[in-house]
């Protein structure tokens, strides 16, 4: 039986996990404080729903139904009827705290609340939530329809029925649920994230043309994306905060973003969302 989930932040994670939570049934009660904002996640699910019509992976009136289950609100008492929701703001800690606080106290007690945090202690968000037992990590990869994994985090806090139930969930989803201790970057980003601050050093050291850089990984290394491809895709501000909290959590300058990460992120070439990376791509 279906779900009622709340997901707080409509950004390109948020709409895709709605989206994700539309499909395997469940009803979505979509939050974000900007109205404009709100809309734009709305179209992001109706749009990623007709991609899946048109590949024959859905059908006319599946996507219709789950457009039925789609409702939004202004703020976190829209979500009082939830009975799990999922945090996908902005990578900032003392935001994410003060949401988990608000949603300790807009929601049943039973509730699970879950942050899509990258690198950010899971454990730190359950704390300031005043409600540590029922807040685990389920940390989607963008983009959320496509890409198979959402490693589920633990905390020394969550009791073992809530945990259980998230994996559950996860699985429910059709995604790969793999279970990770509460650590920096988890188990991706612990290996991804130096990964592609090493391919920034080369690019920087060696003089090498970015395009050529991606187009040797890819053919030499079987990757599916060249590393500075995967950088404008996910945004370099996104690897520079995932690189800086996880130097600081493991308290580890080698896991630093590189200064060429700096500059771009100060020109404002965060890669496909403004149009412009290591690579140029027109208009966002």
């Amino acid at each position: 039986m279906g779900m009622t989930v709340g997901v707080v932040g409509l950004g390109t994670m948020g709409a895709g996990i709605a989206q994700v939570c539309l499909e395997a049934g469940h009803a979505v009660v979509g939050v974000d404080g900007a109205a404009e904002a709100r809309e734009r996640g709305l179209e992001t699910v109706r749009r990623g729903l007709e991609r899946r019509v048109e590949k024959g992976q859905l059908d006319a009136a599946a996507r219709d139904r789950a457009l039925a289950r789609l409702a939004t609100a202004e703020d976190v008492a829209g979500l009082a009827d939830c009975d799990l929701v999922i945090e996908a703001i902005a990578e900032v800690p003392a935001a994410k705290h003060a949401l988990f606080a608000a949603l300790a106290a807009a929601t049943r007690p039973d509730v699970i609340l879950a942050t899509n945090t990258s690198a950010i202690s899971v454990t730190g968000i359950a704390e300031a939530s005043g409600r540590p037992g029922r807040v685990v990590g389920l940390h989607f990869f963008n983009p959320a329809p496509v890409m198979p994994l959402v490693e589920v985090v633990r905390t020394a806090h969550v009791e073992e029925a809530a945990y259980a139930t998230a994996i559950a969930f996860a699985e429910g989803l059709g995604k790969e649920a793999v279970p990770c201790p509460d650590t920096p970057g988890f188990i991706v980003n612990r290996i991804l994230v130096p990964m592609l601050n090493d391919a920034v050093r080369a690019l920087a050291e060696t003089g090498v043309e970015p395009a050529d850089m991606d187009r040797a990984l890819k053919a030499g290394a079987g990757w599916p994306m060249g590393p500075l491809a995967l950088i404008d895709l996910i945004g370099v501000d996104v690897q520079v905060h995932a690189s800086e909290a996880i130097a600081a959590g493991l308290d580890d300058d080698r896991y630093a973003p590189h200064k060429l990460l700096l500059e771009l992120m100060a020109e404002g070439r965060l890669g496909r969302k403004t149009g412009r990376g290591f690579h140029d791509y027109g208009r966002p």
